[in-house]
């Protein structure tokens, strides 16, 4: 019934709104298919503010996927290469996924093979810190690899 009150009992409306009242507390209906409709004698902006602050404590516990992208062509030199390879490692310490794709452009696509070796040796230079999770995939223009981090020993 509620917190001042040690034994849940039957009431009409009128009487359980008098209890309310003389304590001070609002009736608040629990569940009101059940038949009779069960209530609590409660303070409503303490409950509101409990609902609120366990809403925030199951929030604050998911943890966001960030996916952050690296883009290559299909004939990108070694320092190019290099480069976006530190970025990557830096991503994936911060805890990101890498989505790492090769762009072709018009007729780059005959160099569908030079795109997934590119991928592959992407892969392999990241294996210590990432482990994929999508193998080098043809998407219409795009060669897209998905790297997810290791977890944290």
């Amino acid at each position: 019934m509620g917190e001042h009150v040690e034994q849940p009992v039957v009431v009409s409306l009128r009487e359980a709104l008098d209890m309310a009242d003389e304590l001070g507390l609002d009736l608040v209906e629990i569940s009101p298919k059940a038949d009779p409709p069960v209530c609590r004698i409660v303070d409503y902006s303490k409950f509101l503010y409990q609902q609120k602050k366990k809403a925030k404590e199951i929030k604050s516990k998911v943890t966001k996927v960030v996916v952050k992208e690296i883009r290559f062509g299909p004939n990108t030199d070694d320092h190019d290469y290099n480069f976006k390879l530190k970025h990557a490692e830096n991503f994936l310490k911060e805890g990101a996924k890498v989505k790492a794709y090769v762009f072709f452009r018009g007729r780059q696509i005959v160099f569908k093979d030079q795109g997934e070796i590119l991928l592959l040796r992407f892969a392999t230079d990241l294996e210590d810190l990432a482990k994929v999770e999508q193998m080098p995939r043809l998407e219409g223009k795009r060669m897209i690899l998905v790297l997810a981090p290791k977890p944290k020993k």
